[in-house]
């Protein structure tokens, strides 16, 4: 019936009609028109050589530091040629007064001497614009300053609902010659004497015997901050350029010494930048991963034996926040030149809905990330005794789509805390029991244009106890 009623109605009034048809047609590809030259508009006032030249503009958020791009991935062996004007710019909207009227303007501010390499007109005719004391330390920042700002130890918030559980870590492991270690230096909340509590723990593995050795001395606050370039007792940490140099002096719970010095190599394009959550009333946790996989070399001395781990791999990452309530999940292999790294963290209820924190798997190559993703399922199935048997992982993005199984060897577990160092620093966690696990990986699936399919020994971390975890 209605069809019919259109059909008369065209049809009683065809020159109307007709007209009207057209009409139409004209708007409709006006519009098409107009949306494809604005999109071409757009493109165009994104391109590089309006914002002084170059081959790529990368934007990034007004909270994620620039230098951190231009000194990590981009600076590695296969990019940093092509980047060395590489200018960073910032645009901002100011209002210029005249007469008592107020005009909104649009401002660019850029390094001038990167920009005049670059070939910026709007530059190259002003002599008098050189470069700030902040514009040089852009130009002269290096990879070793930023390792070291990323790996700084971080003021304690003032959030009094979680204040007591905070702490910081520098956490190393490594593997050579049928040995591995795992090392934690922890600094955790504040004493009454204004000192902060902070401990040693070393867990070395031989022939899947593991034993544990640890110290623990108070820092003062102002000494923490030095990280991470950190001492406690007689062992410590430093940063001297792109090498960690660790010396330890640590004992197990029979008095026997094991001490020794150990070297892990950096590089500019096999870290992970930070990353950080934030919840209800100040919660806060952070993690970031100065070096996805570096050459090992030194050795510790236990009793009268020798434990070499020259020629090996090592890996270094570190912990920030808030711990009361908090678990984890996390995990981290190496193959010749790709790292893997995966993980999820489930805060505290009162803070946030771990429902809503996703985890994230991320593959590193040789010159940098090859993909990510934050599409992420991690399942753990157990033993008849309840402890972790298998890990199961399953990540897809745009430029990631990998399988992940860890098969677990070996597990040693700290009871009762929700720290890793809890031996040497005291219970700072939600109670849950903490499981440093060993084991065999097996990945396939493709991260970037490369196939991904491999086999190799790697370590993994989770929780069990009372809550399960979620």
């Amino acid at each position: 019936m209605i069809g019919r009623l259109a059909l008369r109605s065209l049809t009683a009034h065809p020159v109307r009609s007709a007209v009207l048809a057209a009409g139409f047609g004209v708007g409709v590809a006006v519009m098409a028109i107009l949306l494809g030259v604005a999109q071409v508009v757009l493109e165009q006032s994104r391109a590089p050589a309006l914002v002084g030249g170059g081959d790529v503009l990368i934007r990034l958020a007004p909270e994620v530091p620039a230098r951190l791009v231009l000194a990590g991935a981009l600076q590695s062996d296969a990019f940093r040629p092509g980047i060395a004007t590489a200018a960073p710019t910032h645009t901002a909207r100011l209002y210029l007064r005249h007469n008592g009227r107020s005009t909104r303007i649009a401002a660019r501010g850029g390094i001038p001497s990167l920009e005049r390499v670059l070939g910026d007109d709007e530059v190259a005719e002003i002599p008098n614009w050189n470069d700030s004391p902040n514009d040089i330390a852009w130009t002269q920042d290096t990879p070793e300053k930023v390792l070291r700002y990323i790996d700084r130890f971080h003021a304690i918030p003032d959030a009094p609902t979680w204040g007591a559980s905070w702490a910081e870590w520098l956490y190393f492991n490594g593997r050579a010659s049928g040995a591995r270690f795992y090392l934690t230096f922890l600094v955790g909340p504040s004493m009454p004497d204004g000192r902060r509590r902070a401990g040693v723990r070393l867990q070395l593995d031989r022939g899947g015997q593991v034993e544990t050795f640890t110290a623990s001395q108070p820092v003062r606050d102002t000494d923490a901050q030095e990280a991470p370039d950190l001492a406690i007792g007689e062992s410590f940490v430093r940063l001297d350029g792109m090498t960690y140099r660790v010396h330890l002096d640590l004992r197990d719970e029979k008095g026997r010494r094991a001490r020794g010095d150990l070297t892990i190599e950096a590089s500019p394009g096999r870290l992970v930048p930070p990353l950080e959550i934030s919840g209800a009333l100040g919660w806060r946790s952070g993690y970031v991963v100065p070096v996805m996989s570096g050459r090992l070399d030194g050795s510790l001395d236990v009793g009268d034996e020798r434990v070499s781990f020259a020629g090996g791999t090592g890996y270094h990452d570190h912990n920030w926040g808030f711990w009361q309530g908090v678990s984890w999940q996390w995990g981290q292999v190496q193959q010749g030149d790709l790292s893997l790294l995966y993980g999820r963290v489930f805060p505290p209820s009162e803070a946030a809905d771990a429902d809503r924190v996703p985890g994230f798997v991320g593959v590193l190559g040789p010159d940098g990330p090859l993909g990510y993703a934050t599409d992420v399922t991690i399942e753990e199935t157990n033993d008849a005794r309840g402890a972790p048997q298998m890990i199961t992982v399953r990540a897809r993005g745009s430029d990631l789509n990998v399988q992940i199984r860890f098969d677990v060897e070996a597990a040693v577990t700290t009871r009762g805390t929700g720290s890793p160092s809890a031996a040497a620093s005291g219970p700072l966690g939600s109670g849950l029991d903490f499981l440093q696990l060993r084991g065999t990986y097996t990945v396939t699936g493709h991260a970037g244009a490369r196939a991904l399919k491999f086999s190799a020994p790697g370590s993994a971390e989770t929780f069990r106890g009372s809550p399960e975890p979620r």
